[in-house]
């Protein structure tokens, strides 16, 4: 069963160009699932959609992971049955257990601005630091794509980014005056010293003399978040600030799904959920009625 997984994921690298995260996600849904089926004495051929729905639709599990699991049960199947290793696919019958959407928590733009100059940036990793959250919130990036940003694919003259998402899909982002102002700073008093001559593509350096890893980002998002006093606060949740501040200000919600890269306007119209929260909140608060 693992070879099968192996070759999907295989497969999946080399036909759909999926991320690495993606994949090692598909990866231990799979390696779940199968242990699941063996001890039922089952494999992914003599499994009928029975033994697949045992598998999947786990009671302790909440509702996301046993569609995330069978999502990527789907994609397995899926394979089978184009490259004639099975002449049914059993998942067909098999339906996405419904999700309740979660708002994202509502970050102020007061909090934000405390977030933003929590960093000391009179010291290297703090300009750094600094210049990094900057752009986080100013383009509504990704962590993976933070990370990954190159030294070429940004051109300050112009105040933009060119990014890769997902999907290997290439989107340009405008920066903002301000992000501009900082990465110019780091560029020209903290990367240098970072680096110490050594060449890197990277746009955000460590003082290992490499791009900074997905790791360190969240780890300096927490840190900041905690010395600026905002609970909870995880590089998505720039992300969500960013989108949610563009929508408060009368943001067009195309112009937002563009800028955050979203294949399905649907994914975007969450935003206008939790503006309309923050408008039925400040309502309570100051109408003498509310």
């Amino acid at each position: 069963m693992n070879d099968i997984i192996d070759h999907l994921l295989e497969h999946l690298w080399l036909n759909d160009r999926l991320s690495h995260n993606t994949l090692e996600g598909y990866r231990r849904d799979l390696h779940k699932i199968a242990g699941r089926l063996q001890n039922a004495d089952k494999d992914w051929f003599s499994a009928e959609a029975v033994d697949l729905a045992d598998a999947v639709y786990v009671p302790t599990e909440s509702s996301r992971s046993q569609a995330r699991a069978l999502s990527a049960l789907k994609r397995l199947y899926g394979w089978l049955l184009d490259t004639n290793q099975i002449s049914d696919n059993p998942t067909a019958r098999l339906k996405t257990p419904k999700q309740s959407r979660t708002l994202p928590d509502i970050i102020t733009e007061k909090q934000i601005d405390t977030l933003l100059n929590a960093p000391d940036t009179e010291a290297p990793h703090g300009l750094r630091d600094k210049a990094l959250l900057e752009t986080m919130y100013a383009t509504g990036l990704r962590v993976s794509e933070a990370v990954a940003l190159k030294f070429n694919e940004i051109n300050l003259n112009r105040g933009i980014i060119n990014t890769i998402g997902k999907g290997d899909k290439q989107r340009i982002v405008p920066l903002g005056a301000e992000a501009v102002y900082w990465i110019e700073r780091y560029l020209a008093e903290a990367r240098p010293l970072l680096l110490k001559n050594t060449r890197c593509d990277e746009l955000f350096v460590s003082q290992k003399k490499q791009g900074i890893s997905r790791q360190l980002a969240w780890m300096i998002v927490k840190q900041y978040a905690l010395e600026a006093g905002i609970r909870h606060l995880s590089p998505h949740g720039l992300r969500h600030a960013f989108a949610t501040h563009l929508v408060n200000h009368g943001a067009d919600l195309r112009v937002v799904q563009m800028l955050l890269g979203h294949a399905d306007i649907s994914t975007t119209q969450i935003y206008t959920h939790v503006a309309n929260e923050r408008l039925k909140s400040m309502l309570a608060q100051h109408h003498p009625r509310g």
